[in-house]
């Protein structure tokens, strides 16, 4: 893979996420079949101009200042404002009219969830990976109108220090099929997040339930929410709002299934594991897809440099790290039928074994996870 050098960094392009807005005005107006053009733009014309437009080698200068990233930047801390009004602002039009038929009330909804998953969720990952205690507000927001706010201890608590190991829940593991690791998150996610919060509240000599645990700001702010919902539509309002929740937290999680599907780091014994390495993670160079996910599909990098602003990761040569065939759209779609993703998949695991881990004869207690835990793990 050769790389070009980068060019001036441009903003415009990846505000092309905010074309979704007038999508979604477009169905709460007209209903019927506006109401798929959402998933028909987010699903399949997105992955089709990946095909069309190929791969974005360029790098950036990844010492840019945060100074000349402020259009980049301000695209992220708009889009609480716009969620926010769509979600409930859909609620409210769909719990105080006649003219929808309940497929349409729920069809809106959808494309409201492949808003707030392809969108929403990606840009709150963006947002609590920031120092600034702003960004980082925006992003359990964020989280919070998709009832899913732990997912930000859980992500930078255990999935950066243990991804690879079996102390990360979204490790999807060797053979596993999408539904059972979505059942698998959902089951240990938040009891994972509440033990990673207990053990660094341990390290400050406090205990769990010190009003310091972010735990207890997650479950307030999905209670606002959540009461939001039902002061504008009632119970079913709030049914709605869980419906879109869900959807959307089922497309965040096909995204983790996809990003690290059995890749694991190497156990050197007695809990200790190898550092994370670029080729811990599966790799993507297409353009549209990028621009749609503002470069989550540079994924190495994120792994490497983890506060990087997301216009300046890097693309990483295939020697560094495994690539995906397309961007994440169409992977995450694949996932969803499990025989089919082992057929194109569970070769690549097995060419990445053997040229990043030769030395390795066992591979049983890397694909069932059953190595010791990593030390010092929560």
């Amino acid at each position: 893979m050769t790389q070009t050098p980068a060019p001036t960094l441009k903003a415009w392009p990846y505000w092309l996420t905010l074309t979704f807005v007038p999508l979604l005005i477009l169905a709460l107006a007209y209903g019927g079949w506006t109401i798929w053009l959402i998933p028909a733009y987010g699903w399949v014309l997105m992955p089709l101009l990946d095909l069309i437009m190929g791969k974005n080698l360029t790098n950036p200068d990844p010492d840019t200042p945060d100074s000349e990233l402020f259009w980049f930047r301000l695209l992220t801390w708009i889009w609480f404002p716009i969620q926010f009004c769509l979600v409930f602002g859909a609620i409210w039009v769909l719990t105080h009219s006649d003219g929808y038929s309940a497929l349409e009330t729920l069809g809106i909804m959808f494309g409201i969830a492949v808003t707030t998953g392809t969108v929403g969720i990606v840009y709150a990952h963006e947002l609590f990976h920031k120092s600034a205690k702003f960004e980082r507000a925006l992003g359990d927001l964020l989280l919070a109108t998709v009832l899913y706010g732990h997912f930000r201890t859980e992500h930078l608590l255990v999935h950066h220090p243990y991804v690879g190991t079996p102390r990360d829940t979204v490790t999807a593991r060797y053979n596993e099929g999408f539904l059972r690791f979505f059942v698998r998150v959902l089951r240990t996610g938040r009891r994972s997040a509440w033990r990673a919060e207990k053990a660094m509240l341990a390290r400050r000599g406090r205990g769990p339930w010190h009003l310091s645990n972010p735990m207890f700001k997650y479950a307030a702010l999905k209670l606002v929410f959540l009461t939001l919902a039902f002061v504008i539509g009632g119970w079913m309002g709030v049914g709605l709002f869980v419906f879109q929740a869900f959807l959307a937290v089922w497309q965040l999680e096909l995204t983790n299934y996809v990003e690290h599907y059995g890749l694991t780091r190497k156990h050197l014994g007695d809990g200790v594991y190898e550092p994370v390495q670029a080729h811990h993670s599966w790799d993507s160079a297409h353009r549209v897809s990028g621009l749609l996910l503002i470069n989550l599909q540079r994924h190495a990098d994120h792994h490497l440099h983890p506060m990087r602003r997301f216009p300046l990761l890097q693309i990483l040569d295939e020697t560094r790290t495994p690539h995906l065939p397309t961007g994440y759209p169409p992977m995450t779609s694949m996932a969803m039928i499990p025989p089919i993703w082992r057929r194109r998949f569970n070769p690549r695991v097995r060419a990445w074994r053997e040229t990043f881990y030769p030395e390795i004869e066992d591979w049983t207690p890397y694909k069932e996870m059953t190595n010791p835990a990593p030390k010092g793990a929560g």
